[in-house]
C-alpha cells in the first residue's frame, strides 16, 4: 500500500476521539445537525476542484493550474470522474470523505448577487436575501433558521465559533458565541529583503534596489491589510483543524446545539497563489484536515450532520500577472457529512469556454446558494414552504439530490 492509499484508509476509518465538555447545555434535540464553514476572502474553487478535462483551464492558468491526473505524479490532481479532479493537498483528507460517499462537491456555485467587494458580498450571503433586497445586518439566515426550529420545539440552539457574533447569526433567536484567536498572515519578506540589501551594499545600484524594496514593502503591506480586512477577524486556516475539533466536541457533548457556524480567513490570493504547492495548497490542506477533525470528534452524530463550506465569491478564471487570481463570481461548495449523498459532483454544470464565462472573466453561477441551502433545510428539518420563505425569502429550494 502506497502512502496516499494508507492515509486515505486511516481517515476513512478513524474513530471519534474523546473530548472535553466546554460548557453545560440543556438536553434535547437529537435530530439533524448543520454546520456552516465560511471561507472569508473568496477562495479559488478551480484549484480545489480541478476541471482537468477542460483545455481552456490550462490555457488560462499557465503557472498555477493543477496538473492533469497521473498515477506517477503526486503533484497532479486526483481523478474523481471524467472531468474533475481533486487538489493533491486534499488527497489525504477530503478524498477519503469523497470515496466513502460523505462529501459532494458543487461547482458553479455562488450567489445571484454580483459584487467584487468582499464586505458587500459577505453581507449579502449572511443575510440570505434576494439580490434586489437591501441586506439587513440585524437578521441573518442561520438565526432565522434557528427561530423556525425553536418555533416547533424549544430545544434547538446554535453556537457561533467567532470573535464576534457574525451577521448570519444575528436576530431574534438567542445564539451562544465563543471567541477564538484570529491568526494573521505571517510576514515572510524580512529575510529576503535583508539578504538583498546586504548583497547590494555599496553597489552603484543600491539606491534603486532600496527604492524597489520600499515599493515591495508597501505593496505587501497593502495586500496584507486587504486580506486581514476581508477575513473580518476569522481564524487563519492553520488554526481551523484545532477549532473544528473543538466545535465537534461541543456538538457531540451538547445535543441542544444543532446549528453551528465558523469562519476561516486568508483566502484572498491575489499574488503567489501557487499550484500543487504554495500558499493556497497550504490553506486547502488545512481545510481538509479541519473537516476531517470535525468528523472524528462528532462521533455517531456525524451520521446526522451536514457541513457546507462556502465563500462569498470565487476567483477569476484566468491567472493574473502576479501568478494569483482576482475577485471573481462562481466557486465550488463542499457538502459533507454522514447524512449526505456524496461521492459525486453535484448540481448543474456548465462548459468552461471563453464564451461561457461570466462577464468574460469568471466562473458562472448555476447553483445558487440560497436555493441549495433551502433545499437542504427542507430535507433535513422538514420545513414547510412558509418556514423556508421566512429563512430565504423568494428562494426556490433545490437540494440537488444531496440528501
Amino acid at each position: 500500500m502506497d502512502k496516499r492509499s494508507f492515509l486515505k484508509a486511516i481517515f476513512a476509518s478513524a474513530a471519534a476521539s474523546a473530548g472535553t465538555r466546554l460548557w453545560a447545555a440543556p438536553t434535547g434535540g437529537t435530530g439533524s445537525r448543520f454546520v456552516l464553514v465560511f471561507l472569508r476572502g473568496a477562495y479559488d474553487g478551480l484549484s480545489a476542484l480541478v476541471p482537468y478535462a477542460d483545455s481552456f483551464y490550462y490555457e488560462s492558468r499557465p503557472n498555477i493550474a493543477i496538473a492533469r491526473p497521473s498515477p506517477e505524479d503526486a503533484s497532479a490532481a486526483v481523478r474523481l470522474d471524467s472531468r474533475w479532479g481533486l487538489h493533491p493537498a486534499l488527497a489525504d483528507t477530503a478524498l477519503a470523505l469523497y470515496t466513502s460517499r460523505q462529501l459532494a462537491l458543487v461547482p458553479f456555485a455562488g450567489t445571484a448577487f454580483v459584487s467584487r467587494s468582499h464586505f458587500q458580498a459577505q453581507d449579502w450571503v449572511e443575510t440570505g436575501l434576494l439580490p434586489q433586497q437591501r441586506p439587513d445586518p440585524s437578521s441573518g439566515f442561520l438565526n432565522r433558521l434557528v427561530a423556525e426550529l425553536q418555533g416547533r420545539t424549544s430545544s434547538p440552539a446554535a453556537v457561533s465559533f467567532t470573535s464576534g457574533l457574525p451577521i448570519v447569526m444575528r436576530g431574534e433567536a438567542s445564539i451562544v458565541n465563543t471567541g477564538m484567536e484570529a491568526g494573521r498572515v505571517p510576514d515572510i519578506s524580512g529575510s529576503y529583503e535583508q539578504l538583498l540589501s546586504q548583497l547590494y551594499a555599496g553597489h552603484p545600484l543600491q539606491p534603486q534596489v532600496n527604492d524597489g524594496l520600499g515599493l515591495r514593502r508597501e505593496l505587501a503591506r497593502q495586500q496584507e491589510e486587504e486580506m486581514q480586512s476581508a477575513s473580518r477577524g476569522a481564524i487563519a486556516p492553520a488554526s481551523f483543524s484545532v477549532e473544528a475539533a473543538r466545535l465537534g466536541r461541543v456538538m457531540r457533548d451538547n445535543p441542544a446545539y444543532t446549528v453551528a457556524f465558523v469562519d476561516v480567513g486568508g483566502w484572498d490570493t491575489h499574488a503567489g497563489q501557487g499550484a500543487s504547492q504554495g500558499a493556497l495548497a497550504t490553506r486547502l490542506r488545512a481545510l481538509g484536515q479541519g473537516v476531517s477533525a470535525l468528523r472524528g470528534e462528532m462521533g455517531p452524530l456525524w451520521d446526522k450532520t451536514v457541513v457546507v463550506v462556502l465563500s462569498e465569491f470565487g476567483r477569476t478564471f484566468r491567472e493574473n500577472g502576479s501568478r494569483g487570481t482576482d475577485h471573481g463570481h462562481g466557486t465550488t461548495f463542499w457538502v459533507a457529512g454522514g447524512a449526505v449523498s456524496g461521492g459525486r459532483i453535484a448540481g448543474e454544470q456548465r462548459p468552461l469556454t471563453p464564451d461561457g464565462l461570466h462577464q468574460g472573466r469568471d466562473v458562472p453561477v448555476a447553483n445558487e446558494y440560497r436555493e441549495l441551502l433551502a433545499g437542504l433545510f427542507a430535507r433535513m428539518y422538514g420545513l414547510a414552504p412558509a418556514g423556508l420563505e421566512r429563512v430565504f425569502p423568494g428562494a426556490r429550494p433545490n437540494a440537488a439530490g444531496l440528501i
